[in-house]
């Protein structure tokens, strides 16, 4: 008995154009460099560029490297990691003479980050080359004016289509901004399982060596940047009065004796992957709050091998989209505790890949956290089935295959 695949699109002679805002892999840019990786692979002419350089001083011209791939190989293909650099800022004339520059030959420019939008509007007004916007963010916390989320929606309708992360995301847009349904699709943000290998018992002890932690040790993990926005300031409140319910229950102690007792040697531990302007103060904050309990690794090349480590993911950012590090986690195979904003429940399923938290409330905070931990193994698993379901790489890049060869399809034809 023969089986049946669906064809893939064949991939047109003209290329696409990923535009990113800088070449740092964070957020939308991660996907971006990931989509970028998964067309090449099935054959499509994919370029990658950043409006300006990252915040350390990579020069326009250079290259930064991109999210991190499970193949050694692969991380040395500069045809991958490489990333032209436009211009000194984000909307500078200069950076924007060179975008319309580097749309030759490209068939679509996909425009993965807020400060694209206004970029790509701009910059390819009364050329004849498509772009895609892709929102990954909640459109509720955009363009609180009018005259905002009219400007918005003028950008907004310049783009060829737009693609949100999630079904609701998809129904916001449409509504708020008064775009036509047919312009909006929703696109899962999506992850390559390879990459964020599930843990077992072996590589969870590896992982722990590596970073020095216990065997024993109860670890949650905080993946991000240490910026405003991510609110990590909120996820040390909260681990440190979930430790602080450990200390009233092993002491049975009330309230009013907790700073004479001590911690048992399994308490939690919090790992903190990631850097930024926040990292003196939240490293002052861990100190009053949980002393000897907060370790910040600062940046790392692979989250891949903290998850592995971790027994939960903690997030507690104000807005979100879907976020990327809860697809990772939930395919190395770990629940998350995380605050109930934007579209994170496209993630976690309250109750059973992860636990939700009201926003801005540490005490429920510390609540999501001992409900993570208590049922690890179980929604580990069911956060592990549902993120390689939902999220696999696989089928993101065939929506968005067919997205492109649509768009590209009614463009107008060049001059």
């Amino acid at each position: 008995m023969t089986t049946c695949h669906p064809m893939r699109p064949t991939p047109p002679r003209s290329g696409v154009l990923h535009l990113i805002t800088d070449p740092r892999p964070r957020g939308a840019q991660v996907f971006a460099h990931e989509l970028h990786r998964e067309l090449r692979v099935r054959g499509w002419n994919s370029r990658i560029a950043a409006l300006a350089p990252q915040d350390d001083g990579i020069p326009p011209g250079g290259s930064a490297a991109t999210a991190p791939v499970s193949d050694p190989a692969e991380a040395a293909s500069a045809s991958v990691r490489d990333v032209a650099v436009l211009g000194p800022t984000r909307m500078h004339p200069r950076t924007l003479r060179a975008l319309r520059r580097a749309t030759a030959g490209a068939g679509v420019v996909v425009a993965h980050g807020s400060t694209t939008l206004p970029a790509c509007a701009l910059a390819l007004a009364f050329r004849r080359t498509p772009f895609v916007y892709v929102n990954i963010g909640d459109p509720r916390h955009w363009a609180a004016r009018l005259d905002q989320r009219l400007r918005v929606g003028a950008m907004l309708r310049r783009a060829a289509m737009t693609a949100s992360v999630s079904p609701t995301g998809r129904d916001l847009l449409v509504a708020r901004y008064r775009l036509p349904a047919a312009k909006v699709r929703a696109i899962p943000n999506g992850r390559r399982p390879e990459a964020y290998p599930r843990a077992d018992a072996a590589s969870r002890a590896a992982a722990r060596k590596e970073l020095g932690i216990p065997d024993d040790a109860v670890v949650i993990a905080v993946v991000g940047a240490l910026s405003r926005e991510k609110r990590v300031g909120l996820a040390i409140e909260g681990f440190a009065r979930h430790l602080d319910g450990i200390t009233r229950a092993a002491a049975n102690a009330d309230p009013s004796d907790l700073r004479q007792r001590e911690l048992p040697d399994a308490a939690p531990l919090l790992l903190v992957a990631g850097d930024g302007p926040e990292r003196a103060e939240l490293a002052a904050l861990a100190d009053r709050r949980a002393p000897g309990r907060v370790r910040f690794l600062g940046t790392v090349d692979d989250a891949a091998p903290v998850y592995r480590a971790a027994d939960a993911l903690l997030l507690t950012s104000a807005s979100e989209g879907v976020p990327g590090v809860l697809v990772e986690a939930g395919l190395s195979g770990i629940p998350a505790a995380a605050t109930d904003v934007g579209f994170v429940r496209d993630v976690v399923l309250d109750g059973r890949t992860g636990a939700l938290a009201a926003s801005g409330d540490p005490g429920a905070v510390a609540a999501a956290i001992g409900r993570a931990v208590a049922h690890r193994d179980a929604w580990g698993a069911a956060a592990y089935e549902h993120c390689t379901r939902a999220f696999a790489m696989e089928a993101v890049v065939g929506a968005w295959e067919e997205l492109l060869q649509s768009v590209m399809a009614e463009a107008p034809a060049s001059s």
